[in-house]
């Protein structure tokens, strides 16, 4: 088991503010493993890592709530998802293949970020720990 932090600890270690921790927790972003005699939260250091993985989704420009969302709903339909990304990703081909040349940039611009969206969420699978740690 990984040493506990209290939520100071954890904060200075992930670089962000204490205010920072007590907001992801209050969305459920990360959670708190236990509490102290005294009801101060701690935190499983896995939530350094959950911590960067938020931070880089949020530079990736996915929303707190959205994240937030994903977790509440749970892995649900993975299958089913990745088939809804696939049929977008062939409504944009489409539209590229129809669209005049400032379209064409847009979309190719678009493309770009999709990719780089997919790659960031490949690396991140593979590196979070699961919540509750």
């Amino acid at each position: 088991m990984s040493r506990l932090l209290r939520i100071g600890e954890l904060a200075n270690l992930a670089g962000v503010s204490t205010r920072t921790v007590d907001f992801y927790t209050g969305l459920g972003l990360i959670e708190s493993t236990e509490r102290t005699a005294g009801n101060f939260r701690l935190y499983d250091a896995t939530c350094i890592e959950r911590i960067a993985a938020i931070k880089v989704l949020e530079a990736n420009g996915v929303s707190l709530a959205d994240m937030a969302g994903a977790l509440e709903r749970g892995a649900g339909d993975l299958t089913g998802q990745l088939s809804q990304v696939q049929g977008d990703l062939e409504t944009l081909r489409q539209a590229a293949d129809h669209a005049g040349p400032a379209a064409h940039q847009l979309l190719l611009a678009l493309t770009a970020r999709l990719q780089s969206l997919v790659h960031t969420a490949i690396e991140l699978t593979n590196n979070l720990p699961p919540l509750g740690g």
